[in-house]
């Protein structure tokens, strides 16, 4: 028991000279050595609203972010302060960065990079792992060069780069790995405001603010119009078929776009949420959920979006009879393919910063004027066809921030 106690307190005073010397290091300790960095101030700062996985803290010449999601702290300290040249952390709790980063790498699946282009942020760009984006610019300077083909398999590869920013979080990650990953959010303004994350790395906030406050103040401004369009609420589906099996989305943020473009989602009133077409009992019961939609959002997975037309929905749904299906009669079946580079759909990418263009586009499925154009979603029923884009679009300079794409709204 004696030996087991002075063990307990040898742990407790290595923990706390951790802490310690945690807290002398970022500068919530005064000492001789840091009282003259006081003077090296942090600059503009951000608060984090709506999103719940990230917070950010300041202090004098640091801030910290706290990221739920891998449950470590990036301690970002400021270029120009002492505390760069000597303090270094890789932790199972801490990392350290240096802040402006002087170059970043990305991992590329799924990965929005809209959001490092919306800031300005691409000409630090160094490194991507695949060349499935659908930003024309980032494939643009990946075409001249100035983006590199990067293999994450190899550690030492990824080693060369100040950050490299990550969405898949279940693998291990080397120290200058950043979990950025705005898809765990709930709502879509929680998903956009992610971009303040990058920001502090960028020493950005005031842009990141700006364009931030701009889609939120948009996309409130058109759910109102929304809200204010008729008593009556369009019924809305969202379903993806698999390996002979419908199903219903159980994604909040989708079904909160539903809600905020003044639909109903069908999830609401029914009780089972898959469907297999070989089994005739399930096939007629979900038939007969469909007949009573009104608008229908196909998401089924496909290595050619361009090829999925209306005949391959209805020989997904397996019915000869559909003249029941309002959403065919009212021509408003719809998939969110409408913007690709090769395979990879743009959903994944700019719908995720700038929220507000879905939900202009969810409005005019729902209650269609016919003088609206549509920016990820696709009319199936009406045979559009997909946009593919690619580096030939790019037209502009990269290293300036962007302005979002305000809908009129009122």
């Amino acid at each position: 028991m004696a030996s087991s106690g002075r063990w307990v307190r040898l742990f407790v005073f290595y923990i706390s000279v951790e802490v310690i010397w945690f807290l002398f290091n970022v500068g919530c300790v005064d000492s001789a050595n840091n009282i003259a960095e006081k003077k090296l101030k942090v600059g503009n700062i951000s608060k984090v609203e709506d999103a719940v996985n990230f917070h950010i803290y300041y202090g004098q010449t640091f801030k910290v972010i706290k990221n739920a999601i891998d449950g470590k702290s990036y301690l970002l300290i400021q270029s120009d302060s002492r505390m760069a040249s000597r303090t270094k952390y890789c932790t199972s709790r801490i990392k350290s960065y240096v802040v402006p980063l002087s170059n970043y790498s990305v991992d590329t699946e799924l990965f929005p990079v809209s959001f490092f282009e919306l800031l300005g942020l691409l000409g630090s760009l160094k490194g991507i792992t695949a060349d499935s984006v659908t930003s024309q610019c980032v494939l643009k300077l990946y075409e001249s060069g100035e983006i590199k083909m990067i293999n994450k398999s190899e550690p030492q590869q990824l080693a060369q780069f100040a950050a490299h920013f990550v969405t898949d979080t279940d693998h291990a990650q080397a120290c200058n790995f950043a979990s950025f990953v705005p898809f765990v959010e709930n709502t879509p303004l929680q998903r956009a405001e992610w971009i303040k994350f990058l920001g502090v790395f960028a020493n950005l906030e005031t842009t990141a603010n700006d364009f931030y406050n701009a889609v939120k103040e948009n996309y409130l401004c058109l759910a109102r119009v929304a809200a204010s369009k008729k008593s009556f609420k369009p019924t809305v589906a969202w379903i993806v078929h698999y390996d002979g099996v419908w199903s219903f989305t159980k994604e909040t943020y989708k079904l909160k776009f539903t809600e905020d473009a003044g639909g109903e989602n069908v999830d609401k009133s029914i009780n089972k949420m898959t469907y297999n077409i070989s089994n005739p009992d399930d096939l007629d019961e979900f038939h007969a959920i469909l007949c009573t939609v009104d608008v229908l959002i196909d998401e089924t997975d496909t290595s050619d979006p361009a090829a999925y037309s209306l005949s391959t929905f209805l020989q997904n749904i397996n019915v000869e009879d559909h003249s029941c299906f309002a959403f065919l009669s009212n021509q408003s079946l719809w998939r969110y393919d409408k913007r690709i580079y090769n395979s990879t759909l743009d959903w994944f990418n700019g719908a995720v910063s700038q929220p507000q263009l879905v939900l202009a586009d969810l409005i005019e499925a729902l209650f269609p004027t016919g003088n609206y154009t549509t920016t990820h979603f696709r009319n199936l029923a009406k045979e559009e066809a997909v946009i593919s884009i690619g580096p030939e679009m790019c037209d502009r300079d990269t290293s300036t921030a962007m302005q979002p794409t305000i809908v009129a709204c009122g």
